[in-house]
């Protein structure tokens, strides 16, 4: 995918902003550690939709700034900002992890903007700071309160760790990779603050959206539950639910799954829609 590449300038922090494609809006997100390359691995290609990805601070080209604490409300304002500079009024508001909380989020608080959700993997539901974000928690005080490497041996050893070998691989080897991040030290702020954050969505809040929504789960995925993203399903009153193949276990059949289900869901959902009509 060709991407144009725009920095924007927020506050207090320069974003990369990565635009590409044309026709209807696809405001889409990455997780927390990722970047726009995580979302362009689960887009499909040639999708006939203008797609945009706003890295969010600490993230990819994007720089921390100086604002604290870092929460979803705060990248969500990032994103629609970015959207405001390029014009952009109404949009499928979608992402990865963090980057679906931040969806869900933008369809709270702009719901005359936002037509439709697309949710991969999401790791919250209604509350904060939930139980199975607990592990980037951890890493995050590591990260405050030990050298680089010593860190990352005593998480290695740790119980967390030893359930995770066995329960999700996948999920281990991301959160082992937090420690060899060049801006480690800095990035700590980050994790510590999103993973005890919330979406700000509550279920009465998401049942009163009735737009259009797309949930994928997988399972061997303990930072992002099945259950989760079944029970964000439930809780939307127009959502589609799908268990794509796990991560863990297979990457090219679960990329490939999910690259399948967006594009089945934009051309049933939206495809011979205008934006006036939605």
């Amino acid at each position: 995918m060709k991407t144009h590449i725009i920095p924007f300038r927020r506050d207090d922090a320069d974003l990369a902003v990565h635009d590409y494609g044309t026709g209807k809006a696809l405001l889409f997100q990455h997780g927390l550690g990722g970047n726009e390359a995580q979302v362009a691995q689960v887009l499909p290609e040639g999708l006939d939709w203008r797609s945009i990805t706003t890295e969010c601070r600490g993230h990819g080209s994007s720089t921390l700034g100086t604002r604290r604490p870092f929460s979803i409300a705060m990248f969500a304002a990032d994103v629609i900002a970015a959207a405001d500079e390029k014009g952009i009024d109404r949009f499928i508001a979608g992402g990865i992890s963090m980057g679906a909380a931040i969806a869900l989020h933008l369809a709270k608080t702009h719901p005359e903007r936002v037509m439709g959700l697309i949710l991969v993997r999401p790791a919250w539901s209604f509350d904060r700071a939930p139980d199975n974000l607990a592990p980037i928690r951890e890493i995050a005080a590591l990260l405050r309160s030990h050298p680089l490497a010593e860190g990352q041996a005593f998480f290695a050893k740790s119980a967390t760790a030893e359930r995770l070998r066995v329960e999700a691989p996948d999920n281990l080897a991301s959160l082992l990779g937090y420690f060899e991040r060049p801006d480690a030290p800095a990035f700590a702020d980050v994790l510590g603050d999103i993973a005890s954050d919330g979406t700000g969505v509550s279920q009465e809040d998401a049942a009163n959206l009735a737009i259009p929504a797309l949930v994928l789960g997988n399972r061997q995925d303990t930072i992002h539950p099945l259950a989760v993203a079944q029970f964000m399903a439930d809780a939307l009153p127009n959502a589609h639910f799908l268990e794509v193949p796990a991560k863990a276990a297979d990457a090219e059949a679960h990329f490939a799954a999910v690259r399948t289900v967006i594009l089945q869901f934009l051309n049933t959902e939206f495809k011979h829609r205008s934006l006036a009509c939605l």
